[in-house]
């Protein structure tokens, strides 16, 4: 056994005080294995030691809230005796060291949290971030994350219904891959990671053990810097074709009365899963890894411990039902062994050959790591980022150029050439495929359905991390509202540079206030999450990047809407107005390569009413498309309007009133809490009548119809015209933007 050297403690990623700290807790040095396991349980991916303090002012309570964070993933009430469990979690690191199996064992992860849960996967989406595509890097990048969550889900039969790619420059040395799943389960059935009940058996199952990943949690909880491209042995390799049979047979367990709790081995293996689930009942463990099936000869504690090879579970089943669990998993053609027992002294116990090879208690690994409240200040260039004078900006001269070449950025474009290389129709539930504000998913045996989406624009959260997040937080909303789903949960995945850094801390500080102060605000309870820090290289961060997955419920699954304008001569409605909103906008970026400003002024209570406005109207049946203005503003929520649907592009007549703001403040500013509708003409008046009731400000634009899309700004006895084009330019310019910058290579 290595003897414990400062070294040795450096490169497990534990300073002086917590290894001391390991010392107070054993009442001795650790050896090498328990060191291994401390490393992993107290690295920021699992202890989450720099963000607990700040997490716990999220709301997490509500009515239809079965079960809050804390477990695997989390769970909302949909009625009829049926509940929603999501999650959504980061691969960050591991894709930017191999793209393709750091994206597909992402997937496999999140699967494997919510089917742990007792809910069968329904859906997944997906929410990356890359540098800009011109450089090869990017490219290659991103074609390998794609193809990994393609890969994956798909073979899983799991159908990838939505998402989102954002890219800047900023994300080029740290990729963010974060891979949201719901799954459905009957609410009275829900099944939790607990080692409860003295004497019952733990039982491994899944995948055999091998030497992939080990110190996984380690290198995710690890700045960047050139040597990055050393660590790719600590990536998982991927099997989904296993997952599948590991996830059919977790449902027939569960379908019987045979388990008292169930575990994934995510982020530091088994380490991880023995402790958690022992730590949740009050109990211990006692393993013995002799029976651990392992498919590579030679392997020790230490690697057994800290493996973190793909599809494997841990159950605890109830005492005498050891051999119809066993039957049951071989069936499925799993490796299956009873492993271990539950004890009752608390103390995770290893043992190897006889010999015991580390104890420790349970608690002190999965919940008595360190906690940080770690110094937090705005960093000197703040007031430099959002002072920007306009003065400087001259305003739009050719609003015609200035519009095709925002929906040719990457951010704004069709991203069909991701969405296309996955099943999005497997297991027939989907109702609205990409391409609209939300995904939506129908339950079946009732009327219901479920909508889905993520959301953050980071830059937004660079300028001003609080106002940011909760610009988050009400798009997502606002997205689920014009699909005509009431918000019901939400997760979170939180992307952010060096906690050490006070600069980095203050963002993340200020973001979790705005996720709270907005959900609060919308009672859209936080009922799942994740932390990823040290998304840097180099010392460079990325920009703060609050990732949040949103669900609504939709009770007639027919009152799904989608984006895209349906029939001639229907009238076009926008709901709210614009301000001045440039700051942070994607216009300031593209065409004049600025990325700085105040991000667009937020009123929660004009919000709050335009929600509720949307979905009255829906549910009256009122409204023949809603579609949110966000990235790009007005012009392009139009241009979106026009050519995001299934069929041929169509156009539309469309006359502004100005004021006194600036021509590209209202055709690309991002003023928040709009939304563009499309109605009948008869119903015209109904909609006007019921947003004057509700206080939100509505007004007929124009009208569907032709084949250009005409913008043109002014009173009623001049206006001029100032954006005229071609559906189809408008389209060819959007919807194969992406591929042309692929196919450069």
């Amino acid at each position: 056994m290595p003897l414990i050297t400062k070294d040795l403690i450096a490169q497990h990623n534990l300073t002086g005080d917590e290894y001391q700290k390991i010392i107070a807790i054993l009442g001795r040095e650790p050896n090498l294995t328990e060191l291994g396991m401390f490393s992993v349980m107290w690295s920021e991916h699992c202890s989450y030691k720099s963000s607990r303090i700040h997490l716990k002012k999220l709301p997490t309570t509500g009515p239809r809230v079965v079960q809050g964070p804390g477990e695997n993933a989390g769970a909302v009430d949909i009625g009829e005796g049926l509940c929603v469990v999501f999650k959504m979690e980061s691969h960050n690191h591991p894709s930017f060291i191999e793209p393709y199996q750091g994206a597909a064992t992402g997937v496999g992860g999140i699967l494997r949290d919510v089917f742990t849960m007792g809910a069968r996967p329904i859906a997944l989406l997906d929410s990356l971030r890359f540098g800009e595509l011109s450089a090869a890097k990017n490219r290659h990048l991103m074609k390998g994350v794609v193809a990994g969550i393609a890969g994956y889900g798909n073979c899983m039969g799991v159908p990838t219904v939505g998402g989102e790619i954002v890219f800047n420059d900023i994300y080029s040395q740290n990729p963010l891959v974060n891979v949201f799943c719901l799954g459905i389960a009957e609410k009275d059935k829900i099944f939790r990671g607990t080692a409860a009940g003295v004497g019952n058996p733990v039982i491994y199952f899944g995948s055999k053990t091998g030497r992939d990943g080990i110190h996984g949690a380690t290198m995710a909880s690890d700045s960047f810097d050139d040597e990055s491209e050393q660590k790719r042995p600590t990536v998982q390799v991927g099997d989904p074709f296993q997952e599948k049979l590991l996830l059919e047979a977790c449902l027939e367990l569960m379908a019987g009365d045979l388990l008292v709790g169930i575990q994934d081995m995510g982020a530091a293996g088994l380490t991880s899963s023995s402790c958690e689930m022992a730590s949740r009942a009050g109990n211990g463990i006692e393993l013995d890894l002799t029976h651990v099936p392992r498919r590579e000869p030679g392997m020790t504690p230490y690697e057994l411990m800290l493996s973190e090879s793909q599809e494997r579970m841990l159950m605890v089943a109830k005492a005498g039902k050891e051999e119809e669990c066993i039957a049951i998993c071989r069936k499925w053609d799993l490796d299956v062994a009873v492993v271990g027992t539950v004890t009752g002294d608390g103390i995770l116990r290893v043992k190897d050959q006889g010999k015991v090879v580390a104890e420790i208690p349970a608690k002190a690994l999965a919940d008595d790591g360190p906690r940080y409240d770690r110094p937090y200040m705005p960093p000197s260039y703040q007031d430099m980022l959002t002072n920007l004078n306009y003065d400087i900006i001259p305003d739009v001269k050719d609003a015609n150029a200035a519009l095709l070449s925002l929906l040719e950025s990457p951010t704004i474009a069709s991203k069909r050439w991701v969405y296309q290389q996955y099943d999005h129709m497997v297991r027939t539930n989907t109702t609205v495929r990409p391409g609209s504000d939300a995904a939506v998913v129908r339950i079946k045996g009732t009327n219901k359905a479920v909508a889905m989406t993520v959301d953050c624009n980071s830059r937004y959260c660079l300028l001003h991390p609080y106002e940011g997040a909760r610009i988050a937080v009400a798009e997502a909303a606002r997205n689920l509202a014009c699909a005509g789903a009431e918000p019901i949960g939400l997760t979170d995945c939180l992307n952010f540079g060096n906690p050490e850094r006070p600069d980095i801390m203050w963002q993340f500080v200020m973001a979790v206030e705005g996720i709270k102060d907005a959900c609060e605000f919308l009672r859209v309870p936080v009922v799942s999450g994740n932390v990823s820090f040290y998304n840097e290289t180099n010392g460079l961060s990325i920009y703060p990047t609050p990732m949040l997955g949103m669900v609504g419920l939709i009770e007639q699954a027919d009152q799904a809407t989608t984006q895209w304008f349906k029939a001639e001569a229907d009238d076009i409605i926008l709901l709210g107005t614009a301000r001045e909103d440039l700051g942070g906008s994607e216009y300031l970026k593209v065409v004049h390569a600025r990325e700085q400003g105040s991000p667009p002024f937020l009123n929660m209570d004009a919000e709050q009413a335009l929600q509720e406005c949307v979905l009255a109207l829906i549910r009256g049946g009122l409204v023949q498309s809603a579609h949110d203005c966000s990235d790009g503003g007005l012009a392009v929520a139009l241009a979106e309007s026009c050519m995001s649907g299934p069929g041929r592009p169509m156009g539309a007549v469309v006359k502004l009133a100005p004021g006194r703001l600036r021509k590209d403040a209202v055709l690309f500013g991002e003023s928040q809490s709009r939304v563009v509708l499309s109605t009948k003409p008869a119903h015209r008046q109904a909609i006007l009548d019921r947003a004057e009731r509700l206080g939100v400000p509505a007004a007929v634009i124009g009208v569907v119809g032709g084949d250009r899309l005409v913008v043109s700004l002014g009173n009623e006895q001049v206006a001029a015209t100032v954006i005229d084009i071609p559906a189809t330019a408008l389209y060819d310019r959007w919807a194969f933007a992406i591929e042309r910058t692929l196919k450069n290579e």
